[in-house]
């Protein structure tokens, strides 16, 4: 792909948004960075061109959704909503601190852009299902967007909700899987006895038609976005991003123990 002005603006965003992170939670000991760098990009592009969405008025009532159900990997989220202006700056900057009231994971604020607390997972993509299927009674035109974690696809409730709204032909959800083959503190090959490259093949017997995209490529994935976003029929959409958990981060990616774990002084000078 040719460079643009805009691509580089992307990739000049998603490094911001990356370091803020990686600054702010080191500084003030919160754990969750890995999970919440290798998001990033796929946040950007929501965020820069794919969602319809006002960050001067985050309550606006035909705005786009987002429902962060992996919502332990939010350190993006309040990053590039403070970045934007929604979630005030001295917030974010006191994350994990008495300065602040964000929480280690995201709880409800709209009023900071933040549309459902998801701690326990496996509930995002429900509550994501029921605000799609409740605009579709009220003919609302918005989107719904949900991100959740391929670790995260274990869950009974994830599937029940898919097959919900592929029954209800949800075509405004668009549900996209961050799979950075890891979970909690393992690969998620360690975890269950399963194949991961399935994930396409068990989407597929639920009636959805999965794509896969660079999930470091925040371009590739907001034309991805804006292309499900102009069906006017069918099941949701779903895109699988591959991701590297801690991406940007060399001595975190791709690395189970940092999970949670914060990086040493010295690991991160060998970065």
């Amino acid at each position: 792909m040719k460079s643009s002005p805009y691509t580089n603006a992307l990739e000049e965003m998603s490094a911001h948004i990356r370091r803020q992170v990686l600054t702010v939670a080191v500084e003030n000991g919160a754990g969750h960075i890995a999970p919440s760098l290798s998001c990033v990009d796929v946040l950007v592009a929501l965020y820069a061109g794919a969602m319809t969405y006002e960050p001067n008025d985050p309550l606006w009532k035909d705005r786009d959704r987002l429902i962060f159900s992996k919502s332990h990997g939010c350190y993006g989220l309040y990053a590039i909503l403070a970045h934007l202006g929604v979630i005030p700056m001295e917030e974010w900057k006191g994350f994990y601190t008495p300065r602040s009231t964000l929480a280690g994971c995201s709880d409800r604020r709209p009023e900071y852009g933040i549309e459902a607390g998801c701690g326990s997972l496996g509930h995002g993509l429900p509550i994501a299902v029921g605000l799609a299927y409740g605009a579709k009674l009220q003919g609302k035109s918005y989107h719904v967007f949900c991100l959740v974690g391929d670790g995260e696809m274990q869950e009974g409730t994830t599937w029940e909700a898919f097959q919900f709204a592929v029954k209800k032909n949800l075509h405004r959800l668009i549900v996209i899987v961050d799979r950075n083959r890891l979970q909690a503190m393992d690969f998620i090959t360690a975890v269950m006895d399963c194949n991961p490259d399935d994930l396409e093949r068990r989407l597929e017997g639920f009636g959805l038609d999965p794509v896969s995209c660079d999930g470091h490529d925040p371009l590739a994935l907001r034309d991805c976005f804006l292309q499900l976003k102009e069906r006017q029929q069918g099941p949701p959409g779903v895109v699988i991003a591959e991701t590297v958990k801690g991406y940007g981060v060399r001595c975190m990616e791709n690395v189970p123990k940092f999970h949670f774990r914060l990086p040493s002084k010295e690991e991160l000078e060998d970065d």
